[in-house]
């Protein structure tokens, strides 16, 4: 019977010491998620967000691409003409000036009811232009449909050529119109096709400052260096001395 009792508690530190030993160490914790990680970096290529990057670029171009509306552009010409009262050089100083007008509001208020289309359309739809070298004005219309680009345009330098009249005795320079708007051939906005190479262009970019940004494999291997260097400086808890301790 005393060797039995002897020998119970003998076992009993045996397992609690085989225990001890087989919970793993807080410290090593650290150590075993990096060494998972430096493995699955190494199954999967380095290089690998650029060419994701790519391809969602490109799907996301071509979708909007195809979704987007298309747009058509149609554009009118006027000239300015001295009359006999003016300097010809002056003709040019005004058309730099009806160009800044024919996008304000006394000038779409007027064109509003030959367009068809409200005074908030009008404004975000017409642009004009002006040339440094002649007295001519383009005033360009976009619009969803090709006809309406067409009497968007002409509408407005028409109603450009009328407010010039007005002030032609004052001014001495009037405004003719020099070619009316044609029907657009095709859509002014981007196709599908260049939509798609932009979003690819873009998602390259993004790949390619993923790849300078991200961290290269072997500071994961320096890290876990320094964390061996650190729990060898640092002793472990002594399980087996408590253990035998307590018998």
């Amino acid at each position: 019977m005393t060797t039995d009792v002897t020998a119970a508690p003998d076992a009993t530190a045996a397992a609690d010491v085989t225990a001890a030993a087989d919970v793993p160490d807080g410290r090593s914790r650290p150590r075993a998620l990096l060494a998972r990680r430096t493995a699955l970096a190494k199954r999967v290529p380095r290089w690998w967000p650029l060419p994701t990057c790519v391809l969602l670029g490109a799907l996301a171009g071509g979708l909007y691409g195809v979704a987007s509306t298309p747009e058509y552009t149609a554009t009118s010409y006027v000239i300015a003409v001295p009359t006999e009262k003016s300097d010809p050089s002056a003709a040019l100083g005004f058309a730099t000036a009806y160009g800044r007008v024919a996008t304000q509001l006394a000038v779409l208020g007027d064109a509003q009811v030959a367009a068809g289309v409200p005074l908030r359309t009008l404004r975000s739809s017409v642009r004009a232009e002006t040339s440094p070298d002649a007295p001519m004005v383009a005033v360009s219309a976009s619009a969803d449909e090709p006809g309406k680009a067409v009497r968007i345009a002409n509408a407005v330098s028409q109603a450009l050529i009328l407010n010039a009249k007005q002030t032609k005795n004052d001014t001495h320079v009037e405004l003719q119109r020099l070619s009316r708007a044609v029907q657009p051939t095709g859509p002014s906005s981007a196709s599908p096709t260049v939509t798609t190479l932009v979003g690819a262009s873009a998602g390259g970019l993004l790949g390619g400052l993923a790849l300078l940004v991200r961290p290269r494999r072997g500071s994961d291997e320096a890290t876990a260096e320094a964390i061996d260097e650190a729990n060898a400086t640092v002793p472990a808890p002594a399980a087996a001395t408590g253990a035998r301790g307590g018998a």
